[in-house]
């Protein structure tokens, strides 16, 4: 199995479905266009640099109903290829002139995701140099230079953090402080190395991180827009402004790490290396975008409205997916090869109901499964994050031991399977409120009347006692499942 700490560039299509069969139960054709996807990507890369610019991604819709692993896939995707990411639901944008986010702002909200990114990325690269910057400044608030401990001793000041170093024999006739100050501070160095000192306060004048900006709101969707004010008239405070914290060793060298790790990046190529990883690995997640189609159901339900509002967001939509320029307050973005993956159940409307231009954006398109009995019971056991281990976990925490029997989860995703079929088909979420309905009184009596050691065991009786009865009330089983 490759190993998931590797770039996705050494992740062949077919490794990069292994990753995600860890936590994606079926939907085999989804998994395997997403991998061929993001191997394009690199693959464009690679590419001739005549045709690099000429080589488009192809975006991908995914059709299936709720909870069958559409946002999943999309997530675990972006994990995978640590690549800017942001998940976007297409009935919160509005067409441009009405009240509303408008399309721009999903690429906005991305570029500030990756400059988050690219910028802690370059702060753990310099990670030990600003560790190293942090100690010795912890070491000069402990044994003050000796100019400050000169006018410290001159104000008569007795309680500051600073040690005084005396003289003693080993100064010689010429009183050579500097060589004793020298290794009084490398015995506190050695001790801070080792922890000695953590427990010790300190007071650290720190960088203040508040700044005065100026958000600017107006029709063309420009609330993201900060400006700082203090680029725009001057350090009127004649310099970044300082305050006073005391706190112990172990916290100060934690907030000085961050600050020098801060001093020593260079946020100009930060911008710049995140605008470059937007514009060639960017993804944009659209979610709902059923809910933009000018379906017959739509337009009957919301009035023409409704309906011109939904094709207006859709009209808008097209230039982005297209490629186009995108101000933000970063740089500008061109989004011709961001990878865009929308979603939709499609219970409403047809894919055909959007318009065409944006259908031919969107030329992969992927049928996702619904989920039966057998389905439900392999993503209670063998996903990484199944419902089943996050229970275990919850309960360990209280060092009770939950045993899950297989009749029982068999049992638990018959049930599943069943209230999905009678009510409502909400997919894998209906798992979540079919074990959280079982194990609701489990969880209430630990630890007072289970106590700590004790074992639970949860067979395929006990599931029936609980939610047989539940189930089978198609009134009940709607509020209750």
């Amino acid at each position: 199995m490759p190993d998931v700490t590797q770039h996705v560039e050494d992740l062949t299509p077919r490794q990069i479905v292994e990753e995600l069969d860890k936590y994606i139960i079926g939907q085999d054709d989804a998994k395997k266009n997403v991998a061929i996807a993001l191997r394009n990507r690199w693959r464009r890369q690679n590419a001739p640099e005549e045709m690099r610019d000429e080589i488009m991604p192809n975006n991908i819709i995914m059709i299936g109903p709720t909870g069958v692993g559409k946002t999943e896939i999309a997530r675990r995707l972006a994990r995978l290829a640590r690549a800017p990411f942001i998940k976007v639901e297409a009935s919160k944008f509005t067409e441009v002139g009405y009240v509303g986010r408008d399309v721009d702002s999903m690429i906005r909200d991305l570029t500030d995701i990756a400059v988050n990114m690219v910028e802690k990325e370059h702060k753990e690269a310099v990670q030990d140099r600003a560790q190293e910057l942090a100690e010795e400044r912890i070491l000069d608030i402990l044994i003050p230079p000796e100019d400050d401990r000169q006018s410290q001793s001159g104000d008569g000041a007795s309680d500051e953090p600073g040690f005084t170093v005396r003289e003693t024999d080993e100064t010689g006739p010429e009183g050579d402080d500097t060589s004793l100050r020298q290794r009084t501070r490398q015995k506190f160095r050695d001790k801070l190395q080792r922890g000695d000192l953590d427990d010790r306060e300190i007071e650290i004048e720190v960088t203040s991180d508040s700044q005065s900006m100026m958000q600017m709101f107006g029709p063309m969707g420009m609330e993201e827009m900060g400006v700082n004010l203090e680029e725009l008239f001057g350090n009127l405070g004649g310099g970044q402004s300082q305050k006073t914290r005391r706190v112990t060793v172990e916290e100060a060298r934690e907030i000085l790490t961050q600050e020098e790790a801060q001093k020593l990046i260079d946020m100009d190529q930060v911008k710049e290396d995140a605008l470059e990883r937007v514009q060639q690995a960017g993804i944009v997640f659209v979610d709902e975008i059923d809910k933009v189609a000018s379906g017959t159901r739509t337009r009957d339900e919301g009035g023409q409205g409704a309906g011109v509002s939904r094709q207006g967001v859709q009209r808008d939509l097209l230039p982005i997916v297209e490629g186009s320029t995108v101000t933000t307050k970063h740089g500008m973005v061109e989004t011709d090869h961001i990878l865009f993956i929308a979603s939709g159940a499609f219970h409403a409307a047809k894919p055909s109901d959007l318009i065409p231009e944006l259908q031919g954006r969107f030329p992969i398109r992927v049928e996702l499964n619904n989920l039966d009995e057998d389905d439900f019971y392999e993503i209670l056991t063998k996903p990484k994050n199944a419902l089943v281990k996050q229970y275990r976990a919850l309960f360990r925490s209280e060092n009770v031991t939950i045993e899950f029997e297989k009749e029982g989860v068999s049992e638990l995703a018959r049930i599943a399977a069943e209230v999905n079929a009678d009510v409502e088909n909400i997919g894998a979420r209906r798992l979540h409120t079919v074990l959280t309905t079982l194990l609701e009184d489990l969880l209430f009596d630990v630890p007072e009347e289970i106590s700590p050691g004790s074992k639970v065991v949860i067979d395929a009786d006990r599931v029936r006692d609980r939610l047989s009865s539940i189930a089978s009330s198609r009134d009940l089983s709607q509020y209750i499942l």
